[in-house]
């Protein structure tokens, strides 16, 4: 037994110094793999520096071809650049040695695909490789190549006030027509109202007589006209194409990962792909940080001297107030967006460079994720896009005004939305579009939305009718607060402000509220009058009917009957109720007008057209609700008796009036248990005498249907007369 004891503890020892032989040999080995992985980076840094030391001292005229130690390096520099980036240091050493041409102009385009930076870009590098620009005998492709490089990373670029310096250096470069675009790019960005001078608005004239009327020269033109309207005459169209396009340079995609392994933060512009595949990753719904348009050391001296102070340096209103004629705009215009103290600069100030600028950044965002995704692209990141139109949302509301770069948006995108793709947001934005002209506004907005109504569901049909009376609400505000006698600029959005004269005005109300008619007449019958769609559409004729006297527009536009009829025979009383009192504020709109037209002659001439539908709506209201001759002739709704008599109904003509009608039969039925509690046979008929009609009235208006007492009230003489009723109707007649 002893014997056993001895073999087993010796067994247990042996287990044990095996077991701290194996964690010592791991120990060494992570050790060793330590010293291997810190012996292969400090290689590797060494090899970097002598790649730069190589580029830095390489002699003009040397050979590239065959030339292995140029291939190492380059290779050596490649690799860094793709993995983590370079240092400015390095940044300014690449792109001397490729602009200069050394080597010759081979090795440049591999060079410059290489220049990821880590961090920023120096200035004074970027300058001198434009000045190389003008000296060497670079190709066109690799010019361009450059300049694309140099809008790639403009918001990297640690300070601009020297690339400004040579903003007439760079102006020159517009006559190459292959340079055009993207100088003309470059420009737009570095433009400042100190850069605007007669020779340069010419010369781009002249470009434009040459090249055509180009989006690139337009958005610079218009940037010109902005700072000096004086010096650009030429009418620059509201609405144009993307002036400047997304080219597909080859360090976008690959700058976001190296900043992501780097752990910094992607610069808002930069971090988007522009790839090719239609499948993308909404990089765009990232609102930027609001960051100074300079490093802090080159902020301190360029911006003390021009006594300028970066937006984000403010912090309160009272600082915005006392600073807000020397404000510097950040670099982003996107970040915008997310600051409330920006928000309250654009309104306060009006500024239309920065609102130009803020609308390209805006329009790029969403035509590059939402115009041209595919697969779903935008839905695999909904929440992301969602709170991107969330933002713009608010920042419409809060400036009560939309931005040109929406509403060119919203115009493509309706012919490509499924109608189901962030509906709530899309029909928000859709809400705030400006007045459009009665010319453009069947082929901007009715024929897209038409389809769009007729293919989707209920909810689809409610939120777009909500959508239209918003938008309507919105032309009829903007009219009564900023109407003028002789010319109307109806929008508030500076940069696409619509003179548009009160006549024209008038029509694109009159083609909205038809247009509306129409579709809530088709829809109410294509969903069985259901009373969720009924609602709303009543909610737009409640704006309608109060266009005279609530937001001073002369024009009266009755409901169609495929709304009128529903509406008085819906089976809930709310939709009576409201059509009463629609039909109340109509009669005040028409009277309100008829006597100023009797104390002016210049006054608002209603049409006699009007009147008459007006008066053929009440008297057959009336008739149906209150004298029971709902089908009688001339009442509009003429049914053979043969036919009435089929659907046996008893007592027919009575079927729809206050006691009888679907929407009130349970009010008929409690009011009369109230009254003649102890009746064991119910005769509603007996509510129709003199007293208990009257009583009943006011059980109804007890019950909150205001719109019909108004209506009731306003259109129907009626009094207790002491051997019986009296009544009548009072409609408003010319």
């Amino acid at each position: 037994m002893a014997a056993k004891l001895n073999v087993s503890g010796a067994s247990d020892s042996d287990q044990s110094s095996a077991s701290d032989q194996s964690a010592s040999n791991r120990s060494i080995s992570r050790s060793l793999r330590l010293l291997e992985k810190e012996r292969r980076k400090n290689e590797a840094e060494d090899s970097f520096s002598l790649a730069l030391k190589y580029f830095t001292e390489v002699k003009s005229g040397t050979p590239v071809v065959g030339n292995d130690d140029f291939e190492k390096n380059l290779v050596c520099v490649e690799k860094v650049g793709h993995s983590k980036g370079l240092h400015p240091e390095a940044v300014s050493t690449m792109l001397e040695f490729a602009m200069s041409c050394r080597m010759g102009t081979s090795p440049c385009t591999r060079v410059l695909k290489c220049l990821l930076p880590s961090s920023t870009v120096p200035q004074e590098a970027v300058v001198r490789a434009v000045v190389w620009l003008g000296i060497s005998k670079l190709s066109v492709s690799t010019q361009i190549l450059f300049v694309k490089w140099v809008l790639t990373m403009f918001d990297l670029i640690d300070a601009k006030d020297q690339l400004r310096a040579i903003y007439g250096f760079i102006f020159n470069f517009v006559t190459d027509e292959n340079l055009c675009p993207f100088i003309c790019h470059l420009l737009y960005l570095l433009t400042r109202k100190e850069s605007v001078r007669v020779f340069r608005v010419r010369k781009l004239l002249e470009l434009q007589s040459k090249l055509g009327r180009q989006p690139f020269l337009l958005h610079l033109l218009s940037l010109y006209k902005v700072f000096c309207p004086e010096l650009v005459t030429l009418s620059i169209p509201s609405r144009m194409k993307t002036g400047f396009k997304n080219h597909n340079s080859p360090w976008k995609s690959a700058l976001v990962g190296v900043q992501k392994r780097n752990g910094s933060q992607v610069a808002p512009s930069i971090g988007p792909s522009v790839s090719t595949s239609r499948k993308r990753k909404l990089a765009h719904m990232d609102l930027p940080a609001l960051a100074p348009a300079a490093n802090k050391q080159t902020l301190s001296e360029s911006s003390l001297s021009r006594k300028l102070v970066p937006l984000v340096q403010i912090q309160s209103f009272a600082q915005l107030l006392e600073n807000i004629h020397q404000l510097e705009l950040p670099a982003q215009m996107g970040s915008l967006l997310g600051s409330g103290l920006a928000l309250q600069y654009l309104d306060c100030l009006q500024d239309e460079s920065a609102l130009l600028r803020l609308n390209f950044w805006l329009g790029y965002a969403l035509h590059e994720e939402f115009l041209f995704f595919n697969d779903g692209g935008a839905n695999q990141n909904s929440e992301e896009a969602q709170q991107f139109l969330d933002k713009l949302l608010s920042t419409q509301h809060f400036l009560q005004e939309s931005f040109s770069s929406t509403e060119a948006f919203l115009y493509k995108f309706l012919n490509v939305w499924d109608g189901a793709l962030m509906r709530p947001q899309i029909l928000g934005l859709m809400s705030n579009i400006p007045v459009v002209p009665s010319s453009q506004i069947g082929r901007l907005l009715f024929e897209p939305l038409m389809q769009l109504f007729f293919t989707s569901n209920l909810f689809f049909k409610c939120g777009l009718m909500e959508c239209l009376n918003n938008m309507l609400l919105k032309w009829l505000t903007w009219h009564s607060v900023y109407a003028l006698e002789d010319d109307l600029d109806i929008s508030l959005n500076s940069q696409t402000s619509i003179n548009i004269t009160l006549s024209g005005f008038k029509n694109s109300v009159m083609e909205l509220v038809h247009f509306v008619g129409r579709l809530a007449s088709v829809g109410l019958q294509v969903e069985g009058c259901h009373s969720l769609l009924l609602s709303f559409i009543l909610d737009f004729y409640e704006t309608v009917c109060d266009m005279f006297l609530k937001y001073e527009l002369p024009l009266v536009v009755m409901p169609p009957p495929g709304v009128f009829y529903p509406a008085l025979f819906a089976t809930d009383p709310v939709s009576v109720d409201r059509l009463a009192y629609i039909m109340y504020r109509y009669k005040m709109n028409l009277a309100s007008a008829k006597n100023q037209e009797k104390q002016s002659e210049q006054a608002f001439h209603i049409n006699r057209q009007t009147f008459r539908e007006f008066n053929h709506y009440v008297v057959l209201m009336v008739n149906c609700l209150w004298n029971s001759k709902i089908f009688e002739s001339g009442m509009g709704i003429e049914l053979s008796n043969k036919l009435l008599l089929r659907s046996n109904v008893p007592n027919y003509t009575e079927s729809f009036d206050l006691v009888h009608h679907p929407a009130f039969l349970s009010y008929a039925v409690d009011f009369h248990q109230q009254c003649w509690p102890k009746r064991k046979n119910m005769d509603l008929n007996s509510i129709k005498q003199s007293k208990p009609r009257g009583w009943y009235l006011e059980f109804l208006f007890s019950q909150g249907f205001d719109g019909l007492k108004h209506f009731v009230e306003s259109n129907i003489s009626w009094q207790v007369a002491r051997g019986g009723q009296g009544e009548g109707v009072s409609t408003q007649t010319r």
